[in-house]
């Protein structure tokens, strides 16, 4: 879903609360991964009763609300600074705003397993900018047979050979641009606010309100309010912005904390698994033997082009690194 998440990085880790080590960190990143997972479910759920931007900003709001409790709780503060918040609303549109607004209109067309497969393209789209943006990504044979893969992976998934009969073009390319939109956003957070000196809770609370703020603009231009609230999609809307926006970004960086950033993001090849069984399993949305073999061929492409160019000199031992200083494998989400 990604992050998922995702928010900007800060250049000293959280460290863990009390609250949080009383779980192993990998309950809690089960947890983040069962939450992103789930997340296009909800999605899903949510379209039914609501108009697609209608369920991006009750997402963002609900987010929002639990990210500022923390906020609070936590005795931190917003972000200063004109520079910093120009950067977070950039980030904002790109991370939150218009990734979940495009996955939301996907999913009035396209089955959520299908926009969960999408969003493990993440990865794909995100080392292909970052050899061109980020100067320290050096591409290798083993990187680059990965992106060719996973390409190969996303052409499996939508049945390229059948000439992509049966398949919503229009809901497909919208989930692939909002996966794309993720990586741009990365880029994006690990070239302008990879030191402002504040912390990931704050960057967060304030790049999740800045784009609830943009949806508040854009929501009421191009919906109006529903004749009647259904309860299973208002909650679908609740849990989607409480936990797979708040509290799975709350969970993210307790993660990343605990065992840097290189493990959290692994969070990012469960996603599609759940997303399709949950799917399955509770909307009855079929899958044809491509799915599940394309994904399989997409996750196994983005992993490849994570892999790092081996050094003669192996680097010392070090404790879980700030999200800035090693962001190289890009967190996808719902």
């Amino acid at each position: 879903m990604s992050l998922a998440a995702a928010s900007a990085p800060s250049p000293s880790p959280l460290r863990p609360s009390f609250r949080s080590r009383l779980l192993d960190w990998r309950v809690r990143f089960g947890v983040l991964a069962l939450i992103w997972g789930f997340s296009f479910l909800f999605i899903k759920v949510g379209t039914e009763g609501f108009a697609p931007f209608q369920v991006t900003f009750g997402r963002l709001l609900f987010g929002t609300a639990v990210l500022v409790a923390a906020l609070l709780m936590k005795r931190d503060r917003l972000p200063r600074g004109a520079r910093t918040w120009g950067h977070l609303a950039v980030a904002a549109f790109l991370l939150n705003a218009l990734p979940f607004s495009l996955f939301a209109y996907a999913e009035l067309t396209i089955p959520s397993t299908l926009a969960g497969i999408c969003n493990a393209t993440t990865p794909l789209w995100g080392m292909v900018l970052s050899l061109v943006a980020l100067s320290e990504d050096r591409p290798t044979r083993v990187r680059a047979a990965g992106l060719g893969i996973g390409f190969v992976g996303v052409l499996t998934v939508l049945g390229a050979w059948q000439g992509f009969s049966g398949l919503d073009v229009t809901g497909t390319a919208l989930a692939l641009l909002a996966s794309f939109s993720y990586a741009v956003g990365w880029i994006h957070v690990r070239r302008t606010l990879s030191s402002t000196g504040a912390s990931h809770l704050s960057l967060a609370t304030g790049q999740v309100g800045l784009a609830t703020l943009q949806l508040a603009f854009v929501t009421p231009l191009f919906t109006t309010l529903p004749q009647s609230v259904e309860l299973l999609p208002l909650l679908s809307v609740i849990a989607l912005g409480a936990l797979g926006t708040g509290y799975a970004m709350l969970l993210q960086y307790g993660v990343v904390a605990e065992v840097g950033p290189t493990t959290a993001s692994m969070v990012t090849y469960f996603i599609p698994v759940i997303a399709t069984a949950a799917g399955v399993a509770f909307l009855g949305e079929h899958l044809a033997w491509n799915t599940p073999v394309g994904a399989a061929v997409v996750l196994l492409g983005a992993a490849l082009t994570q892999t790092r160019a081996s050094s003669r000199t192996p680097a010392p031992a070090r404790a879980a690194e700030p999200l800035a200083k090693t962001p190289r494998k890009t967190p996808s989400r719902a």
